[in-house]
């Protein structure tokens, strides 16, 4: 009974200990872009694209521009891609008022063959609704 306790103690401390640790590569997301009186507005300057025709195999960089129609700093808190095709990053700094910003992703057309249409969705510190979901289409042709 003593070791059970004592690996209850133990497997407690460990548990306490990793609970406070950020996974490496896990952006530090700042206390304001939670609190609703720092919240901000935005406008999407190209929320949908349409990319034409590329070739299988092909790499295909996406960018989507947004404002900082507000007066508060803009946070984007994650940005996440509907397949795992599609790569995406947020701007590494919140965006001042007025200032404009870039959504960047990449997708990879291997095995990706005839119309595409992807969605990358985006969560900010905005008024109305945190979450945002930008759109884009590619066909891609079979490679030669």
């Amino acid at each position: 009974m003593k070791y059970f306790l004592a690996f209850i103690a133990v497997a407690t401390f460990i548990g306490c200990d990793y609970a406070d640790k950020t996974p490496p590569g896990t952006p530090l997301i700042p206390k304001e872009a939670f609190d609703s009186t720092k919240f901000t507005t935005i406008e999407w300057i190209d929320s949908t694209k349409d990319y034409g025709k590329i070739t299988e195999g092909q790499k295909l960089d996406v960018s989507f521009r947004f404002k900082n129609t507000g007066d508060k700093p803009l946070i984007i808190r994650t940005v996440r891609p509907g397949c795992g095709c599609t790569a995406a990053e947020p701007p590494k700094e919140p965006v001042a008022p007025g200032g404009e910003g870039l959504i960047k992703a990449s997708f990879n057309s291997q095995g990706r063959e005839g119309h595409n249409s992807k969605d990358i969705y985006i969560e900010a510190n905005t008024k109305g609704t945190q979450n945002h979901k930008v759109h884009f289409d590619v066909e891609v042709e079979k490679g030669k």
